[in-house]
């Protein structure tokens, strides 16, 4: 039984998620958990009164004399619309969830304990000094008092939780879990070594193209020999975490950009941001503007951080995008005894492992205890991937990077308070995990770039690529690419820079940041755009985040128009769709459609013709396409060869390209009429790739109409997953969106009040309310709405002010 069908076993007795579903009954429960939004409250541990402006989308814009009170404030006002969002997160950071949701959590908190996210912010917050702790403690009182003076969220009531008080080791964590879902090349180091043993280096190389070409693969023998992963075809302990946050993507999702003044109408920079992430009810994303003190910004941040992590102030702007770098590696470890291991070795001698012995609290049963053993490399991870995982594998311990970063507390305060490029490049090395592409402009006219992170410099002969020798010392990480040497440019002379996940560095860049980048076609499509104009304004930039024409689909067209011979009328109709498309993925098409369903049939059969049936399922249903679309340049290049021995079918000896071509679009649109009808007006992009928000955990719960209270409404999707407009979905389950894009701006230097943003599918989490999901249909439009900076904007747009008095306040009165 699998973990969602356990749970829903425990919610059946939960009368309370029925009642929340249930039209009439279900809205007046929700009503009396939203948040205040006007009139006044104390909230004790201010220094003095707090205006909060509500504005027309649910946006909160903070008025304080002093620092402190202006975090405590956003604080206040993300834990009234997302407190249950970060209680949950926080539950999952700390190997907490089963204490809520029962046995079948436990595996998810054996996972994040062994991970030790929790951990690493503990010894994190160690390191935070100065006044940046003082904002870190003044936001967690902030989100306290909420929990003290207004009604806990609804959920919290289905499942009976009392947030514990949040702290500011709390808010590390949070930043820890979007370092571990940016990440994941542990996977794929998994996935690479049972290929390399299965079918050889040559096929591996060739479906994961992850070095550069005619690179050979250094694996060590010892590396091609783990039995114990040997046919495992899921990672349970692994699979259900991503259940919870979303599959990791480390080379697919954002784009971002910034251009000079010199290409634009106003004669200031533009910059532009649009981040895509595993999409979410609640969005992943808060917006806010903070104004006290030294700050005056506006822009977005997570819930449970303070500060703002994207947007600007009155002097400068920026955005990011992931840029991916392999910070994980498995190491294989040697133990004095495999059953109950005391030791390892390293170098010929033997260390003590650490051990950590907890016990992981579970509601409606007895606690769970569970052993911790520690290498140097990092925590011994078998134990926790899950049981298809056999007793007699090989030890793999895994380090990570984040484990040796400093928190990001110190790098916001820096970025949010920056005056200039230099000041914002400067606050950016102290920005360690998630490593980040970072585009940024100032009003003097500059514009800059920077990749940011802590990324390990591997010893001769390590790539990174598969489990390695823990026990020789010939793989030891040497030390981390200084922050000088990471690629930058300030004022480009091409007038602008685009990142897109896309490979930054040239073949001659002295370090590894990377092998697994996403295809360049999405960058490739943003740097036309933008060299084809210099007279770009606010509106250029929003037909570019809303691009969704199809590079790949230009390169792979012919071949299937040069070969099809339709054998009859539906497939000469199918043909003519393909035919007179114009290469958009938008919701109208049917050609794209048809396309999109050719290819995913072809790319099969390519795959089958070498490595049979269920090694391709586990190929396109397994970890790797958790790694984005690698194989599309691959196929591209096989097109070119079409006398590649990757077009011949065992079982159809003889078999060509162009015949291969022409039975996946036979088989293609034999699919598309089985599925949506035999009338191709049917198969409009829109009606067959599809976007639903899903509320974790209830919106995965129950039958239908339950899901439907908790989830958004089901909307055309434009984009796929190669598009600027990138709406991805999983190659072994088209066509069903589950990463895209969650939040888009746009940034005029020469005038802020012009300035644009949206995220979906809204501000907040509570159910029935109105700015829950108010920004949704917006956003697949790719519609804005104005970010507010100036007071005056502010008051134009308010819907609502509460003001947050002091307890001395009421004393005095």
């Amino acid at each position: 039984m699998t973990m969602l069908k356990q749970v829903f076993r425990l919610l059946k007795m939960m009368p309370k998620v029925m009642a929340a579903a249930t039209p009439g009954i279900g809205p007046r429960m929700a009503r009396g958990r939203w948040p205040r939004t006007q009139g006044t409250l104390t909230a004790p541990g201010l220094n003095g009164p707090v205006e909060i402006i509500r504005d027309s989308w649910g946006v909160p814009h903070i008025y304080t004399k002093d620092e402190h009170d202006l975090f405590f404030a956003q604080g206040y006002v993300q834990a009234q619309d997302r407190l249950w969002q970060m209680e949950l997160s926080r539950r999952v950071s700390d190997g907490t969830l089963a204490s809520m949701m029962g046995p079948p959590a436990v595996g998810v908190d054996r996972v994040m304990r062994t991970l030790g996210l929790r951990r690493a912010a503990e010894r994190g917050w160690a390191q935070v000094k100065g006044e940046v702790r003082a904002f870190a403690e003044a936001y967690a009182a902030g989100v306290n008092a909420r929990i003290q003076c207004e009604p806990l969220p609804l959920e919290c009531s289905i499942f009976d939780v009392s947030p514990a008080p949040w702290t500011p080791v709390d808010t590390l964590a949070r930043g820890n879990i979007l370092a571990l879902a940016l990440g994941g090349n542990h996977r794929l180091e998994l996935f690479r070594a049972r290929l390399l043993a299965e079918v050889g280096e040559e096929l591996t190389a060739m479906i994961l193209p992850s070095h550069a070409p005619n690179t050979p693969l250094i694996v060590p023998p010892e590396a091609m020999n783990l039995r114990g992963l040997r046919g495992v075809t899921k990672l349970e302990g692994l699979d259900q975490v991503d259940a919870l946050l979303g599959d990791p993507n480390i080379v697919s999702g954002s784009n971002n950009w910034v251009v000079h003044g010199e290409r634009t109408a106003s004669g200031k920079p533009l910059l532009a941001n649009d981040v895509h992430i595993g999409l979410s009810l609640p969005s992943t994303w808060y917006e806010s503007g903070l104004h006290g003190g030294r700050f005056d910004v506006v822009g977005f941040t997570l819930p449970g951080v303070p500060m703002v992590v994207l947007g600007h102030n009155g002097r400068l702007a920026w955005g990011m995008s992931n840029l991916g770098p392999d910070t994980q590696d498995f190491y294989i470890e040697k133990l004095d005894d495999p059953k109950a291991p005391k030791r390892y070795e390293f170098k010929g001698e033997w260390h003590d492992l650490e051990i950590l012995r907890e016990e992981i609290p579970v509601k409606g049963g007895a606690p769970v205890p569970l052993e911790i053993h520690l290498t140097r490399h990092g925590p011994l991870m078998n134990g926790v991937l899950g049981p298809a995982v056999k007793p007699d594998s090989e030890p793999l311990a895994l380090r990570w990077a984040l484990h040796d970063s400093a928190p990001l507390l110190q790098a916001l305060l820096q970025m949010n308070v920056a005056k200039s490029c230099q000041d914002f490049r400067a606050a950016l090395e102290r920005w360690e995990s998630p490593g980040q592409n970072f585009v940024y402009a100032d009003v003097e006219g500059n514009i800059g770039y920077q990749a940011t992170g802590r990324i390990p410099i591997r010893a001769a002969g390590h790539q990174g690529m598969v489990p390695v020798p823990g026990w020789s010392g010939e793989y030891e990480w040497q030390g981390w690419i200084p922050f000088q040497d990471l690629p930058a440019t300030l004022n480009p002379p091409a007038g602008f820079v685009a990142t897109a996940n896309n490979k930054i560095t040239s073949d001659d860049y002295p370090y590894l940041i990377a092998h697994n980048w996403f295809p360049g076609y999405r960058a490739k499509r943003i740097t036309d755009l933008l060299a084809a104009g210099t007279k770009h304004t606010v509106e250029d930039m929003r037909r570019i985040q809303a691009e969704t024409y199809s590079l790949p689909a230009e390169a792979l067209r012919p071949y299937l128009l040069a070969a099809v011979k339709p054998g009859d009328a539906l497939q000469t109709r199918a043909l003519e769709e393909v035919k007179s498309w114009d290469l958009h993925f938008e919701t109208d098409r049917i050609g794209a459609t048809v396309y999109q369903t050719w290819y995913i049939t072809l790319l099969r059969h390519l795959l089958s013709n070498k490595l049979g049936k269920e090694l391709v399922e586990r190929y396109l249903a397994s970890e790797y396409e958790r790694h984005g679309s690698m194989h599309m340049p691959w196929v591209i290049g096989l097109m070119e060869q079409p006398g590649s021995e990757w077009w011949n079918d065992p079982k159809t000896p003889g078999q060509t390209r162009d015949d291969l071509v022409r039975r996946s679009f036979t088989e293609a649109v034999q699919w598309l009429s089985q599925r949506y009808g035999a009338d191709p007006a049917g198969w409009q992009w829109g009606k067959v790739h599809t976007v639903t928000f899903i509320s974790a955990p209830l919106g995965r719960l129950g039958p239908a109409w339950v899901r439907r209270a908790f989830n958004t409404k089901t909307l055309p999707a434009r984009g796929d997953n190669y598009t600027v407009d990138g709406s991805s979905f999983l190659w072994s389950r088209p066509y069903d969106v589950v990463h895209g894009t969650a939040m888009r701006m746009i940034i005029d230097l020469s005038d802020f009040s012009k300035s644009v943003g949206v995220h979906t599918p809204g501000q907040s989490e509570h159910l029935y309310h109105p700015h829950r999901d108010d920004m949704l249909e917006m956003s697949q439009k790719v519609e804005f709405h104005p970010l507010l900076f100036t007071r005056q904007q502010v008051e134009a747009h308010a819907k609502g002010t509460l003001t947050l008095q002091p307890a001395s306040a009421l004393a005095k009165g």
